[in-house]
C-alpha cells in the first residue's frame, strides 16, 4: 500500500466539509505502520469517496512481485450501499460483482431463469455457448481482474478461500460498526423444516447440551453428503433439485465448521444452542440410534466469532480501512471482531450539518415495555396524530420497531381518521411499499419495522421522523442473554445507543438539509443517561440541545390539513395549536387499505430484515 497516493486518488473534483482534513488524518494513520485504521465519520461525511481513495493507495500489479497481493476490495453489509456505489459516476471504477441469484440467464428459453439454476448448473457437462456473455461470469471476470472489486459482505465471506478473489493488498469496509453481529450471523446455523431439505425425514434428539449437538452436526453432514452425491450422479437437475444439492453443499460447510472449531482447543469461539419444540412426534429415523425423546428445530450459534472473521476478513488482506458513524467504542469493537486495539489507529472525522438542523425532541409518553406497551402504545398514537398536525405538508417515517407495534399503531390511527395518510409494510413487500413511498408527492406517513439503517431520505424525502421504542436487543436471545450474565451491560446499552444514532442520520443528509426526530419512548431518555460515556461529541450536542415541543391540541382533522406552513425546523414551539387546516380530499377505503398492506410478491425482503428480531 502507498498512502501518499490517497490524495490523487479521491474521486471528487472537489473536497467537500472536512474530507480533505480526513484523507491527511487517514494517511498518516497508515503511514505510521497501522494495518487497521477505524474512520468514524458522521452521516454526510462522503463516507465512499473516502473508502475510494484509500482502495485507490493498495499495490498495483506493475510495482509487485508475483507473490505479492494487489489490487483492493471494497465491500458493505448493506446491498442498498452497494446499489448507491453502482450507480454513482464518482465511482465507476468499483467493480461491483453480486451473487448469481441476482442475474439473469441470457440463453433464449432461459431468460427468466437466474444464473445459480441455469442449464450449466442443472447439466452435467453442459457447454454453454454463451458463457463468455454471460452477466454474472462477465461481471465476476472484470471484478477479479481489476483493481478494486465491489461486493457485499455476505458474498465477500462466502468466496474466502477462492481461487477467483484471493488476498488482495488492500480491503474497505464500509457500514463497518456491526461486523461482529454480521459475522455471527453468517455464521449462525439453522437447522428446521426450511433450511434441511430432507427434514421431514429426520428423527432429531433433544440436544441438551454441546456435546451431542456436535454429534449430530457430524451425523447429519454424513447423511448430507450422500443426498449430495445422490444428486452430483444424475445427469440432469431440475430447478428445484439444484437448490437442494447447492443448500445440502452449504449446509455440509456450516456443519464442518461447527464441528472443527467446537473442537479446536485455541478457538476463541463460544457457541450456543437453542432448539424448539417438535412440530409432531416422530418415530423413525433416529439420529442416534436409540430411542431418546425427538427434539424441534435447533440453531447452532457462535458468540464472538474471532477465528470466522479472521478466516472471511483477516487473511483476506495486507491492510484494512472500516468506516462507520457509529463505531462508538473503539476497544469495545476491537475485542469483539479480534483485533488488538493498539494495533488499530482511529480517525475521526468532524460533523459539518449544523446542529440546529437535527434536532431531537422529547415527546415521551412512557416506556415501550412488553408490560406497559398496552398503557403507552395509545398515547404514542396520539401523539403521532399531533405531531402530523405540526407538519400538515411534509412525509414522515415512524420506526415502529416491530410489526406487532406497527399493526397496533396502524389501527390506533385508522380509529382516529388519519389513516389515509398512513402507509405500513409487511415482511415481503417492504422494499416495493418504501419505493412507493419515497416516489409519492402526499405527505404520507411511513410507519416502519428495522429501517434504523441504510436509508437515504434527503430533502423532502422525509423532514421528520418518530422513535417509538428504544430499540435494545432482545433478552430473551440467547446471546443476549448469555452476555448479560457475563455482565455485559455497557455493550447492551452500547448497541442500541448506535442503532438510535443510525436512525437519527436517516432524515439529515447535508449541511444544508434539515429534519427532526422525535422520541415518544422515555426509555430512550435512560438510554442516554447510561451511554453517555460512548457518545460522539456531535450527537452529544443533540442531546443537550433537546427539548419538549409545544405540539398542536389533538385535532385528527387539521392532521389531514393540505394548507399551513410547517414550524418544524429547529423550533421548539409553533403556531399551529388553534388553526384550522383545510381537510384532505377524502380518498377511497379501497386505496387506504392497498397503501397500508404495501404488499408486493415480486419484492425481495430488505436483507436488514433479517437481521433482527422483529416480532417483539
Amino acid at each position: 500500500m502507498n498512502p501518499e497516493r490517497i490524495f490523487e486518488e479521491f474521486p471528487a473534483p472537489s473536497y467537500r466539509g472536512t474530507q480533505e482534513q480526513a484523507l491527511r488524518d487517514i494517511q498518516d494513520a497508515f503511514a505510521a505502520g497501522n494495518d487497521v485504521v477505524l474512520v468514524r465519520a458522521p452521516t454526510g461525511s462522503g463516507k465512499s469517496l473516502l473508502a475510494r481513495a484509500v482502495a485507490g493507495c493498495a499495490r498495483e500489479t506493475d510495482d509487485a512481485d508475483p507473490s505479492d497481493a494487489t489490487g483492493a476490495y471494497y465491500t458493505t453489509p448493506q446491498v442498498s450501499q452497494l446499489d448507491d456505489v453502482a450507480a454513482d459516476d464518482l465511482l465507476a471504477d468499483l467493480n461491483v460483482i453480486r451473487g448469481k441469484s441476482n442475474y439473469s440467464c441470457i440463453l433464449p428459453d432461459e431468460r427468466d431463469t437466474p444464473v445459480n439454476q441455469a442449464p450449466c448448473v442443472r447439466e452435467r457437462g453442459y457447454d454453454c455457448s454463451v458463457k463468455h456473455r454471460c452477466p454474472y461470469f462477465s461481471d465476476r471476470a472484470i471484478a477479479s481482474n481489476r483493481n478494486i472489486a465491489a461486493m457485499t459482505l455476505a458474498y465477500f465471506m462466502q468466496t474466502a478461500g477462492s481461487e477467483v478473489f484471493r488476498k488482495r493488498d488492500v480491503v474497505v469496509v464500509d457500514e463497518a460498526h456491526g461486523l461482529a453481529e454480521w459475522a455471527e450471523m453468517y455464521a449462525t446455523i439453522q437447522l428446521g423444516p426450511r433450511t434441511v431439505p430432507f427434514w421431514d425425514d429426520l428423527r432429531v434428539p433433544e440436544i441438551d447440551d454441546l456435546d451431542r449437538a456436535v454429534r449430530y452436526a457430524e451425523n447429519l453432514a454424513q447423511k448430507c453428503g450422500r443426498r449430495k452425491d445422490d444428486l452430483l450422479a444424475q445427469d440432469s437437475l431440475t430447478p428445484a433439485e439444484v437448490r437442494e444439492r447447492d443448500r445440502l453443499q452449504e449446509l455440509i460447510g456450516e456443519l464442518d465448521w461447527f464441528v472443527s472449531d467446537y473442537r479446536d482447543p485455541q478457538s476463541p469461539t463460544t457457541w450456543l444452542v437453542d432448539q424448539s419444540e417438535p412440530s409432531r412426534s416422530r418415530t423413525s429415523g433416529d439420529a442416534d440410534g436409540d430411542d431418546d425423546p425427538a427434539g424441534g428445530p435447533l440453531t447452532i450459534k457462535p458468540m464472538n466469532p474471532e477465528k470466522y472473521l479472521q478466516h472471511t476478513v483477516w487473511d483476506r488482506g495486507n491492510k484494512f480501512a472500516l468506516l462507520s458513524a457509529t463505531i462508538l467504542n473503539k476497544d469495545a469493537f476491537c475485542r469483539q471482531v479480534g483485533l488488538t486495539p493498539e494495533n488499530v489507529a482511529l480517525v475521526d472525522v468532524e460533523h459539518t450539518f449544523p446542529v440546529e438542523n437535527r434536532p431531537l425532541y422529547d415527546v415521551t409518553q412512557g416506556k415501550m415495555t412488553y408490560e406497559q406497551r398496552d398503557d403507552t402504545t395509545p398515547k404514542i398514537a396520539r401523539t403521532i396524530v399531533r405531531l402530523m398536525q405540526r407538519h400538515p405538508d411534509e412525509k414522515g417515517l415512524v420506526h415502529a420497531h416491530s410489526y406487532d407495534i406497527q399493526e397496533r399503531l396502524a389501527d390506533l390511527l385508522t380509529d382516529f381518521g388519519v389513516g389515509d395518510r398512513i402507509r405500513t409494510h409487511d415482511r415481503d413487500g417492504r422494499d416495493a411499499a418504501l419505493d412507493g413511498w419515497k416516489a409519492s408527492d402526499d405527505p404520507d406517513v411511513f410507519l416502519s419495522v428495522k429501517m434504523e439503517e441504510a436509508l437515504d431520505l434527503k430533502g423532502d424525502l422525509c423532514r421528520w421522523q418518530v422513535l417509538c421504542k428504544a430499540p435494545f436487543l432482545n433478552t430473551g436471545d440467547s446471546r443476549v442473554a448469555h452476555r448479560l450474565e457475563e455482565g455485559q451491560w455497557a455493550w447492551y446499552y452500547r448497541t442500541a445507543l448506535r442503532t438510535v444514532i443510525q436512525a437519527c442520520g436517516r432524515v439529515v443528509r447535508a449541511p444544508d438539509d434539515h429534519g427532526a426526530t422525535y422520541l415518544a419512548d422515555s426509555s430512550l431518555l435512560d438510554l442516554f443517561d447510561r451511554a453517555r460515556t460512548d457518545m460522539p461529541d456531535w450527537f452529544e450536542a443533540q442531546v443537550v440541545r433537546m427539548e419538549r415541543p409545544d405540539l398542536p391540541e389533538f385535532r385528527p382533522g387539521d392532521a389531514l390539513g393540505d394548507g399551513g406552513a410547517s414550524s418544524a425546523r429547529g423550533g421548539g414551539s409553533d403556531d399551529a395549536g388553534g388553526s384550522e387546516r383545510g381537510t384532505r380530499t377524502e380518498r377511497s377505503r379501497t386505496r387506504s387499505r392497498s397503501r397500508r398492506s404495501g404488499r408486493s410478491s415480486n419484492s425481495n425482503s430488505s436483507p436488514v430484515a433479517d437481521v433482527w428480531d422483529t416480532d417483539g
